[in-house]
């Protein structure tokens, strides 16, 4: 029975050589497939597998902002501060520091997060918080959301002047504690 032995072995050895060239002809392949892929992962999907982590964005017109993330949204995110939380338009968002490894599809996605910035403002305009509207260009208007419009905001300012403003130049809305 050493022959059967001898011939067991030999059809292990070139099973086994079949495997190697197999896993290093497909190895290149597997590494086009994966970054062929990447490229449907969103900065949003990064972003919500890192819901709960401390962050850093920098913000357009605003600068670097850094808190716990808590919410994102269709076009937005929240962080929380130690003193003040933030809605950041997403479109507003330049560079991330801190974020996850991997991401979250958005099929995965609690159907809350498909409420836009809208939703996130007319919450707050509700509230009746004082809050800061820091705009892309680097200004900014201090007030109360009044009233939310399908792409603009309503902020009464001092002496009770009403302020108009876009969501496009929107970049992030600061509270004031």
């Amino acid at each position: 029975m050493g022959w059967e032995d001898d011939l067991f072995a030999l059809f292990d050895d070139l099973e086994g050589r079949a495997e190697s060239l197999y896993d290093i002809e497909r190895e290149p392949e597997l590494a086009d497939r994966s970054r062929a892929e990447y490229r449907n992962v969103s900065l949003a999907s990064r972003l919500m597998a890192s819901v709960g982590s401390e962050v850093t964005l920098d913000v357009v017109g605003v600068g670097p902002i850094t808190g716990r993330l808590d919410r994102v949204g269709d076009g937005w995110c929240l962080l929380s501060g130690a003193a003040q939380d933030w809605i950041v338009a997403g479109s507003a968002v330049a560079v991330v520091r801190g974020a996850a490894e991997r991401s979250v599809p958005e099929v995965a996605w609690s159907p809350l997060t498909k409420l836009g910035l809208g939703s996130a403002l007319r919450r707050l305009a509700d509230s009746g918080e004082r809050c800061v509207l820091h705009l892309r260009d680097g200004s900014a208007q201090d007030g109360v959301l009044r009233r939310v419009g399908a792409d603009f905001v309503e902020l009464c300012g001092a002496g009770d002047r009403v302020v108009l403003v876009g969501f496009d130049l929107l970049a992030a809305v600061q509270s004031r504690d």
